[in-house]
């Protein structure tokens, strides 16, 4: 059975816009860009503490990024990805 995915964000989370919308689309974000640093970070072998020590950070401020309790800003999330040796990359559509 196929479901639309945004009336079923509707029904449980509010339309968009709306706060509890809102709170669900940070948290959603927030979720993803932990996910997003900790494979980047995991697949480049480096631990919580190292990564950490190169954006002269704490672990404890990285595991909280990576379990999605906060979202970095944009310079810490650029220092996170360039210290792995990443790129971030900002393309126009075509």
């Amino acid at each position: 059975m196929i479901t639309d995915v945004s009336a079923e964000l509707d029904t449980k989370y509010g339309a968009p816009g709306t706060p509890e919308r809102e709170k669900f689309d940070e948290e959603a974000y927030a979720f993803y860009t932990g996910q997003l640093l900790q494979n980047a970070r995991k697949e480049a072998k480096v631990t919580q503490a190292e990564l950490a020590k190169r954006i002269n950070s704490t672990k404890s401020y990285i595991s909280r990024v990576e379990n999605g309790d906060i979202i970095p800003s944009v310079a810490k999330f650029w220092e996170m990805i360039t210290s792995l040796g990443m790129r971030v990359e900002i393309v126009k559509p075509i």
